[in-house]
């Protein structure tokens, strides 16, 4: 499907809270509140960019990275254009206020 987008993440276990923290680059650093261990940070991960972009869960696949800091996700439906606007709004929602 041409609607399909790999996104490159630097995932942060055990932070005190989940977010989108920003861009590295062409790569998305995300913290979870989820230990590292069978699995559960990588299910966070899943859950938090699900909730956090708009789309369903089923729809997003992790597809390199299972026991890494380093993840690619695929998510399908979704163009990389689009990606990014969903991203950037999420940070621009969640950036600190002076």
């Amino acid at each position: 499907m041409s609607n399909d987008v790999r996104l490159r993440l630097k995932v942060v276990p055990k932070a005190s809270r989940d977010g989108l923290v920003g861009w590295i680059g062409d790569v998305l650093k995300v913290r979870v509140t989820a230990a590292p261990e069978r699995g559960k940070a990588n299910t966070a991960v899943i859950e938090l960019l699900a909730t956090t972009l708009g789309v369903a869960r089923e729809c997003i696949e992790l597809i390199a990275g299972n026991s890494s800091e380093r993840k690619i996700v695929a998510i399908r439906g979704m163009s990389a254009g689009e990606l990014r606007t969903r991203v950037e709004r999420v940070l621009r929602e969640n950036a600190p206020k002076h």
